[in-house]
């Protein structure tokens, strides 16, 4: 839908509204039925009066529903409140996280354009961007997240984005969301943040100067694992321009069910988000003192390198997600494992595997934003497609375990990863 013709109704909240206010009640108004809760919109059509308007609609002389590829009322209640939250003009729903960032590439960049992306990023958005788009003719620079003197030497005079994700998956590095926005803009660059760790609850990254906001809806925006979506928030002016342009041809859409999922699951947000980083809070400062781990990493703790940074970035909140490292394992060696792995790294798999396989309580998946607290091996799933040279350049040792963690009791997460910290033979 054109962004200079007459908009769709919105709903009449104050201006000032806060964004725990705005997490339930943005969206749409109510049909003439006087609904409560959003209507959820399954239809893949809409009719129109006559064949004129029909023609000016799909023209975009006249806004209205046309065709729940790219315009839906429960996709459009949810793409409103999550820009709300976002604090951006607005936002396109997605089917996915992977389509949104397949979305802002396709809609921004062309042959010849450069992208500077952090090393530290999902694998999967390393394998798109470099892999699949470097396929197109579109060139990658992959730097460190963390070290400003990397991404301002990998500037070239087609450097087009900035990629970051913060915090990254899984070390939780943070990176200095304005200083590369100015970076980035100096350069006549955009920056585009992964704000899926923190969500708008815990980080909004265009208040401190990004230009776009990439989210996995599948994660906490729903907030239980039920379904998979994603989103883009930017200006109007690129939402409404390139990227619905992009989205009308290509078709990344998010379902009307999907959305209602995710429009829901916003409305608890900013309380799931407060309430399970309490949570990851104490379950890492209880790691850092498990004989059996090397190291933890979790931006909340006073050890974490960028700790000041992100406590300045994140609301003062540490986040829902806690990783760490276990010393490796003695003995003999009977893990599975690539044929390219070291036995050192295969000890470490192994120590790995034990404190996971010990678990009764945790999920073993590698999904993250769950009420439920999930585990997983990140070098053997998420980012088990990257060679063991990425993985080692991003931090990622085969001894690191990843723990997004849910709603259970602390006491009883706590003596969940006991069974096998306790019992590790290091």
């Amino acid at each position: 839908m054109s962004s200079d013709k007459k908009k769709l109704p919105r709903k009449d909240l104050p201006g000032d509204a806060r964004i725990e206010t705005l997490a339930v009640r943005e969206g749409l108004p109510a049909t003439q039925w006087g609904e409560n809760s959003e209507a959820l919109f399954l239809t893949s059509s809409f009719n129109h009066p006559d064949a004129a308007t029909a023609a000016a609609r799909f023209a975009n002389e006249e806004e209205a529903f046309v065709y729940s590829r790219f315009t839906n009322p429960t996709t459009m209640m949810f793409e409103r409140r999550l820009a709300a939250l976002e604090g951006t003009e607005a936002a396109i729903a997605t089917s996915s996280g992977m389509s949104a960032i397949l979305l802002l590439i396709m809609g921004l960049l062309k042959a010849g354009d450069h992208v500077v992306c952090s090393q530290s990023v999902f694998g999967s958005t390393i394998t798109l961007i470099q892999r699949e788009f470097g396929k197109f003719g579109i060139e990658s620079t992959f730097v460190s997240q963390t070290d400003l003197s990397e991404w301002q030497a990998a500037i070239r005079p087609n450097t087009k984005l900035f990629f970051a994700e913060t915090p990254s998956n899984p070390l939780t590095e943070v990176c200095d969301i304005r200083a590369l926005a100015d970076m980035a803009h100096a350069a006549g660059a955009h920056l585009a943040v992964d704000n899926c760790f923190c969500t708008p609850a815990l980080q909004q990254p265009t208040k401190m100067g990004a230009d776009f906001v990439i989210h996995s809806g599948t994660k906490y925006l729903d907030g239980q694992g039920r379904v998979l979506a994603g989103a883009l928030c930017g200006p109007d002016s690129f939402v409404n321009g390139p990227f619905m342009a992009t989205m009308r041809g290509a078709g990344m859409s998010l379902s009307p069910f999907n959305a209602w999922v995710v429009l829901k699951g916003l409305e608890t947000l900013s309380i799931r988000m407060a309430a399970q980083s309490a949570n990851a809070t104490k379950l890492a400062q209880w790691l850092e003192q498990q004989p059996g781990v090397d190291k933890v990493y979790y931006p909340g703790l006073p050890s974490h390198p960028q700790h000041e940074l992100a406590m300045r970035q994140q609301n003062g909140c540490g986040g829902a997600v806690v990783s760490f490292s276990v010393k490796p394992a003695a003995g003999d060696v009977t893990v599975p494992g690539p044929a390219n792995l070291d036995e050192a790294s295969l000890r470490l798999r192994q120590a790995a595997f034990h404190v996971i396989d010990h678990t009764r309580l945790c999920s073993i998946t590698s999904n993250l934003g769950d009420t439920k607290t999930l585990i997983t091996h990140p070098a053997s799933t998420s980012h088990g497609r990257l060679t063991e040279e990425q993985r080692l350049a991003a931090g990622i040792t085969q001894g690191m375990i990843r723990i997004a963690v849910g709603l259970e009791h602390i006491d009883d997460l706590q003596a969940d990863l006991a069974r096998g910290l306790d019992t590790l033979n290091v």
